[in-house]
């Protein structure tokens, strides 16, 4: 299967050097990076490379910073018209560990939508403070309470796509960026009733440059998801008596 990853970027050149590399070590994968006109030189690297990788990394230059979600919806876009069969959402600051990829794709092999989970056995987070952790699965499990969904990891954005998934999407309708979008992409994954699946990962602190983590990112999912239950698709409150039943149970 040909397999596309989608990087978005804004001033990555330091991680790009050493993470382009590592993921075309595998010859399956194929690397486009969508730059937001970094200022140092992202797009300058990326295109050295491709010079390295004929045929395997490509750029998506943008004029100016317009936010992580329209960055991945370009990229998606991109792959459907190039006919890659496999789509692989991936940050470009080492958090999401390249020898994890293979796993991903191989799970693909049973599922619509793979995600790289930090909150299933096996998950977990390394370098964390204790108060990014709390907002981290804190998000994860509010989302999935108020969306009445089951996957453990709704904010993480380490994801592989089967072509169909994203060809079936109503791009133009997703307007999350941040938390939001990687929950409203699996929520309406889950909604079309594509298979999803949950492969545990470590995700680790960036090695270099700043964290793109804001207030306003919080803010956006916190409202996204209500906004997401309120057009209709989510079935009664009623139906989530068994679960909030359970917890009650066991917290006694």
């Amino acid at each position: 299967m040909r397999c596309l990853v989608v990087m978005p970027t804004y001033n990555e050149r330091d991680n790009l050097a050493a993470l382009l590399p590592k993921i075309l070590a595998d010859p399956r994968f194929h690397v486009l990076v969508v730059d937001d006109s970094s200022p140092d030189g992202t797009a300058d690297l990326v295109t050295e490379i491709a010079e390295a990788y004929p045929g395997r990394v490509f750029l998506l230059s943008r004029p100016r910073k317009l936010g992580l979600g329209t960055a991945y919806i370009a990229g998606f876009r991109w792959a459907l018209a190039r006919d890659y069969d496999l789509v692989c959402e991936m940050d470009a600051d080492f958090s999401h560990d390249p020898e994890t990829l293979p796993r991903l794709v191989e799970a693909a092999q049973d599922a619509d939508l793979v995600l790289g989970s930090r909150y299933v056995p096996g998950g977990g987070t390394v370098n964390w403070s204790p108060l990014r952790r709390f907002i981290s699965k804190g998000g994860s499990t509010y989302a999935r309470l108020i969306l009445g969904v089951r996957y453990r990891d709704l904010t993480g954005g380490f994801k592989c796509f089967r072509r169909r998934v994203l060809e079936s999407l109503d791009l133009d309708a997703i307007q999350s960026t941040g938390y939001a979008f990687q929950i409203e992409l699996t929520y309406r994954a889950h909604r079309a009733g594509f298979r999803i699946a949950e492969v545990p990962i470590l995700f680790e602190e960036r090695r270099a440059g700043q964290s793109k983590m804001s207030v306003d990112i919080v803010l956006e999912a916190l409202v996204r998801v209500w906004q997401l239950r309120l057009e209709g698709a989510l079935p009664p409150l009623s139906a989530w008596g068994p679960f909030l039943i359970g917890r009650f149970s066991r917290s006694r």
